[in-house]
């Protein structure tokens, strides 16, 4: 039973990669979110990110590819995932709302032209909602991961990433692979252009 299970898990996670390999549009709006990035870090500009639970991890995962290294030996990017700050978030959290926690981050840290990212798997999170409402409202770029429905979230941002699936974890798998795809575009794009 237990290898039955492990079998069918990684047989789904390998579906799931090969149909996003073949959405043209999910394929498009991975490319164009990567460029519109590059184009904040040649305009110096900074990458925020965040999410819950799974989700804030994965933040934190992307942004330290992009300060510390993905692929190449090269200077830092700017990228902060706005999950890392307890002493922030409990004080937000307790004196203002949960649902406030990024918003707040965003008004502190974002100036017009970063970009920010929001993760959430079914699209509906309030406290990335309200980050990214804040983030547009300021002048940022908005993206958000999602899942299959795009949730809330879908006509609420400049560029909606859509993994093609209803399972959280399957979902998660998606945003992760497509985040490291994009953090190599941005090397590349960024750096060999220097070299």
């Amino acid at each position: 039973m237990t290898q039955e299970l492990i079998r069918s898990r990684l047989a789904e996670s390998a579906r799931l990669k090969e149909a996003m390999s073949q959405d043209a549009e999910l394929t498009a709006t991975v490319a164009a979110i990567a460029d519109v990035i590059v184009e904040a870090y040649r305009a110096g500009r900074k990458l925020l990110l965040c999410g819950n639970g799974g989700s804030a991890a994965d933040s934190q995962h992307l942004a330290a590819e992009l300060v510390g290294r993905f692929y190449m030996n090269r200077a830092p990017l700017a990228a902060e995932a706005l999950t890392v700050n307890t002493s922030t978030i409990t004080a937000v959290g307790n004196d203002f709302s949960f649902d406030d926690v990024f918003a707040r981050q965003i008004q502190a840290l974002g100036r017009p032209g970063d970009v920010a990212i929001g993760m959430s798997t079914s699209g509906n999170a309030e406290n990335v909602r309200r980050a990214l409402s804040t983030a547009k409202s300021l002048g940022l770029v908005t993206v958000a991961f999602t899942g299959a429905s795009g949730g809330k979230l879908r006509d609420a941002v400049d560029y909606c990433l859509q993994i093609p699936s209803d399972d959280t974890a399957r979902i998660q798998e998606g945003h992760i692979t497509v985040g490291h795809i994009m953090c190599e575009l941005i090397e590349r794009a960024v750096f060999d252009e220097e070299a």
